[in-house]
């Protein structure tokens, strides 16, 4: 059976797995890797948003792009792993303020404006993971889980704290970042990264969906 080996290590916990609701925010090179970990673990209650479509520079590390270029991400990733809900949608300060994030266990920022990520941290970071800076680096050993204010080696981290701070704010919450120096100036990436940043999302969204009583 398909989920018989996730069955034998979470036991009675995987019930909890498959009654999940999470939402997962951009579906690239992190958030397509989260998603596919999610599915295959036995959690398929899962709301995916994104506005792109592919192109041949997503080719090296996102899940869905090959064979795929000019196509919608949510729709093609919906036919890929059925049973998910794709919402077509850019992602931007009033899309924030007017969606319903309450029925969900566990929110995942994967996505890459700034000031979303920063707004969504202020509003629910009691159920936030987020994804910070996955890009132009190549070392997978670099990469660590802790909270906002523990991060460093980091611009994007770096900036989202400060503005955090501007706002007064002073909560924590789990974030995956990578202290690597980046190595290029533009926009190099690595599956071997950006991936693994996936899979430590989905690591940390399992291990707090089977510790609630």
């Amino acid at each position: 059976m398909r989920y018989t080996r996730c069955k034998e290590l979470f036991n009675e916990d995987f019930k909890k797995l498959q009654n999940a609701k999470i939402l997962i925010l951009g579906v690239g090179g992190v958030g397509s890797y989260t998603l596919d970990c999610l599915y295959r673990s036995g959690v398929t209650n899962i709301t995916i948003v994104d506005y792109d479509s592919y192109d041949t520079s997503n080719l090296n590390r996102q899940i869905g792009s090959d064979g795929n270029i000019g196509k919608n991400k949510v729709q093609t990733l919906a036919s890929l792993y059925p049973n998910i809900t794709p919402i077509n949608q850019k992602m931007d300060l009033d899309w924030v303020e007017s969606f319903n994030f309450e029925p969900y266990d566990i929110i995942i920022d994967a996505c890459d404006t700034t000031k979303v990520k920063v707004e969504i941290a202020k509003k629910y970071y009691k159920k936030l993971i987020m994804s910070l800076g996955s890009a132009k680096r190549y070392d997978f050993s670099k990469i660590e889980v802790t909270t906002i204010f523990k991060t460093h080696g980091d611009a994007l981290a770096r900036k989202i704290r400060n503005e955090l701070k501007k706002a007064k704010f002073n909560k924590n919450f789990t974030v995956v970042f990578s202290s690597e120096e980046p190595k290029c100036k533009n926009n190099g990436s690595f599956v071997g990264v950006t991936g693994a940043f996936g899979l430590a999302i989905c690591s940390e969204a399992v291990k707090r969906i089977i510790s609630k009583p």
